[in-house]
């Protein structure tokens, strides 16, 4: 059950902001196996002044934050990565400099699923 949190600058239009959430969900699907109903994303967008990069204030930023249930390859995460650099660039025309992804591997145990439930207890 892929979760993710994407963070950009506030003021990108409606359609980009829809095309890259297609587009990150696309990139989980194809590089991850993971089925689409299981893909969760929110947009978070932050105000320009309430954020710094090498010291500029403002500077364009892409921040996924990824949480997934521990069993992933490297290869997989690797993968991941590239796909949603991908994504955002495509979706946005920001530089793949831009973009950071962050991943947390979530122990089954440690995940809630449908109907309260643990995805160990989901069988994950």
């Amino acid at each position: 059950m892929p979760i993710l949190h994407v963070h950009v600058l506030s003021g990108w239009s409606a359609d980009r902001k829809s095309s890259l959430l297609k587009g990150a969900t696309q990139a989980v699907v194809e590089s991850l196996g993971a089925p689409l109903r299981s893909v969760r994303i929110m947009l978070h967008e932050i105000a320009p002044e309430h954020i710094i990069v090498g010291g500029e204030v403002g500077r364009q930023s892409v921040v996924f934050h990824v949480h997934l249930i521990v069993g992933r390859t490297e290869a997989q995460k690797n993968a991941l990565y590239q796909a949603l650099n991908g994504a955002a660039c495509a979706a946005l025309g920001v530089s793949g400099e831009d973009v950071r992804v962050l991943l947390d591997d979530i122990p089954n145990t440690d995940m809630g699923m449908a109907n309260g439930v643990s995805a160990k207890a989901a069988g994950r």
